[in-house]
């Protein structure tokens, strides 16, 4: 029995070094085409950014980002937690830089209102409901949201519009986060136009709330963050927990929601400073090419790694 309980810490030990030490830092491009364009519609790349939780030092993570333009997508859409830190604003615009020259639509998530705290670990496998929150300081969100506006992109916090991306129309809307019960969809509610090349919701928490008020007035596409993937991931298992009420299935990745709309999870780029460690779900963006709903009803999903740098400092 004492062999068994050695071999059992030595294993744990050895996973949390390789989740802290390795796969926090394992950047990674997801990418997946979903069918849910027109009939004859051309190709719509969109680049899905979320959770990246920027500390001012982690310059591999600012030049990983920035390297994303390459892949020039015709529109960017960022789902909130930007910010891990009161003066990680600066940081945050560098690494977004030459992507926001592209066209982009944003909303904001708790770790970009509030810092993160150090917590009890044990509160990871608690379900949402039963977590009080426990709040940092406040950050300086608005200095951010004054960059990416400056810059062009929209801010979608209860706002629906129309943006143009590669040439179309496009009917985009997006709350606060959910996360902290800042979602006000009566806002936005209302069928978007029936136009549009798509018609694409944004939120940071995927709370099924919301997603299914997306799905009753016809949205095509809802993208979110917030769950990390679940970020320690047992493998054949999956997320432990999805830090909302989302099922666990879709902690990550694209899956259905309802008869018509489709929701992509991204597994987000950072994680608190407080608990540093990603275990079977590395670091992620997303490069997704949306292809009109007659090309198939199932989303082809692959993993490509993407210009790995050196680790984070």
């Amino acid at each position: 029995m004492g062999r068994i309980a050695m071999a059992t810490t030595a294993a744990g030990a050895a996973a949390v070094a390789y989740g802290a030490g390795i796969e926090r830092r394992r950047w990674t491009l997801r990418q997946a085409t979903l069918p849910v364009l027109g009939e004859g519609a051309r190709p719509l790349r969109i680049l899905h950014i979320s959770d990246i939780h920027m500390l001012p030092g982690q310059k591999s993570k600012q030049r990983w980002i920035a390297a994303l333009d390459a892949l020039e997508p015709d529109l960017v859409v960022n789902t909130g937690d930007n910010l891990a830190h009161k003066q990680a604003v600066p940081a945050v615009v560098r690494a977004l830089g030459p992507l926001m020259q592209r066209p982009g639509i944003f909303i904001f998530g708790s770790n970009d209102y509030f810092a993160p705290k150090p917590k009890n670990p044990a509160r990871y496998l608690l379900p949402s409901a039963k977590k009080k929150r426990i709040h940092g300081i406040k950050l300086p969100w608005r200095d951010l949201r004054a960059a990416m506006v400056e810059r062009g992109w929209h801010d979608l916090t209860h706002v629906r519009r129309i943006v143009s991306a590669d040439g179309r129309n496009i009917a985009v809307a997006g709350v606060d986060d959910p996360h902290l019960r800042l979602d006000r969809y009566n806002e936005i509610a209302g069928r978007p136009d029936p136009t549009a090349a798509l018609r694409l919701g944004i939120t940071h928490s995927p709370e099924p709330r919301v997603l299914d008020a997306f799905a009753n007035d016809g949205y095509d596409l809802v993208l979110a963050g917030h769950t990390h993937g679940g970020q320690l991931r047992i493998p054949g298992y999956g997320a432990i927990i999805t830090n909302c009420d989302l099922d666990r299935s879709r902690a990550r990745g694209a899956s259905r929601w309802g008869s018509h709309m489709w929701l992509h999870v991204s597994a987000g780029l950072g994680t608190s400073p407080y608990a540093p460690v990603r275990f079977a779900c590395p670091p992620e963006a997303s490069l997704l090419t949306l292809v009109p709903r007659t090309n198939g009803g199932e989303a082809a999903k692959t993993n490509t790694r993407f210009g790995a740098r050196a680790d984070v400092r």
